[in-house]
């Protein structure tokens, strides 16, 4: 783990939302597009790198959305425009995944994405994909045919597999930093999401046992060398957010997956105090979410580093890091920032690091 961080994604440069829109209106083809796309990351890359970032993303510009255009690859997956959790503010709302048939992966999941990605990066290439819980969380129980899994544990049991089949996939493509990207824990510290949960036909209790257990599955053989994180989240829509509360409700189940890291969502009073990391295992590292990634307004470096400061009373210094709270456009639509905010707010990041940890 590095002691700067960020999450993945980045506003989209208008030159690359223009060819996405010229794509879509059959202007162009998709080898345009993708012409377009590695334009866009090879600049992204050259950005991150400049500022000293040691770990680099393709600022997840070939997707739409963080998750679905990863879920709807895996056999028996569909979209439903209906999206049961809704976020504040926006008037449109994201789809939500649903499962239709029986789970598999049955060929490479942007394989070709992280491929680029490493033969255009100096830093180490991270892959980030949504965790195994995004094909439950937001639908629930509802959201899965009971035709076809009328057995939830066979549910769970091929979600699993088609993972480990993917993430071997990815690592033979020479990755080895793979970010799982997670709102489910987050989500279940708010009682408003518990009681949708309720609805959806699931036990509120129960999920982040069920969350951990799938993600030690899915995680069972990744190979010797790979480092794996799990970013968490409560909500990243056009700025908008679903859910708050602090972690204490779902902590001890959160830390006790196999991951190597947790980057933790602490930018506002919705993500609550920092007492619930006493409960980290030795070993494992909390990557600090103290930039907003849903303003512009750039925070100031003393009070970061008084919050990290506070931090470390929970966990030794040297098993802390800093990153904005989450990604900075986590579907294409993009967050009410300019591209030069996202850029600050990262220098910020950089900075106080340094100030904290020293040059690394």
């Amino acid at each position: 783990m590095n002691r700067v961080e960020h999450v993945g994604s980045f506003v989209r440069p208008e030159k690359l939302l223009n060819a996405v829109r010229e794509r879509k209106a059959g202007r162009i083809d998709d080898a345009q597009l993708k012409k377009a796309q590695d334009e866009a990351i090879r600049d992204i890359v050259a950005f991150q790198e400049s500022i000293g970032l040691p770990s680099i993303t393709d600022g997840e510009f070939r997707r739409d959305w963080w998750h679905l255009d990863f879920l709807t690859q895996l056999d028996g997956v569909a979209i439903d425009a209906n999206p049961g959790l809704k976020f504040g503010g926006p008037a449109d709302q994201p789809p939500i995944a649903t499962v239709v048939g029986k789970v598999r992966c049955s060929k490479p999941i942007m394989v070709g994405d992280f491929e680029f990605l490493a033969s255009v990066a100096r830093a180490t290439p991270k892959m980030t994909i949504p965790s195994p819980s995004m094909l439950h969380l937001r639908g629930g129980r509802n959201a899965i045919a009971t035709e076809v899994y009328p057995d939830l544990d066979e549910f769970w049991t091929d979600v699993a597999a088609a993972y480990r089949v993917a993430i071997a996939q990815l690592a033979r493509a020479g990755c080895a930093y793979l970010q799982l990207d997670d709102v489910a824990f987050a989500y279940l510290c708010d009682p408003r999401m518990r009681d949708t949960c309720r609805r959806n036909g699931d036990d509120p209790d129960d999920l982040p046992r069920r969350y951990a257990a799938a993600v030690d599955a899915a995680l069972a053989d990744r190979p010797h060398g790979m480092t794996v994180t799990m970013h968490t989240c409560r909500g990243n829509f056009k700025s908008a957010w679903v859910a708050e509360g602090g972690y204490e409700v779902v902590a001890e189940a959160m830390f006790s997956t196999s991951v190597d890291g947790f980057f933790m969502e602490f930018d506002s009073e919705r993500a609550g105090g920092f007492e619930p990391l006493r409960l980290l295992p030795g070993g494992k590292t909390v990557v600090l979410g103290l930039v907003t990634t849903k303003y512009g307004e750039l925070e100031d470096a003393d009070l970061l580093r008084r919050r990290i400061a506070a931090a470390a009373r929970y966990v030794p210094l040297e098993r802390l890091c800093l990153s904005p709270q989450c990604g900075f456009s986590s579907t294409h639509h993009g967050n009410a920032l300019s591209e030069d905010e996202q850029w600050r707010k990262l220098e910020l990041v950089v900075e106080v690091a340094r100030s904290v940890w020293g040059q690394e």
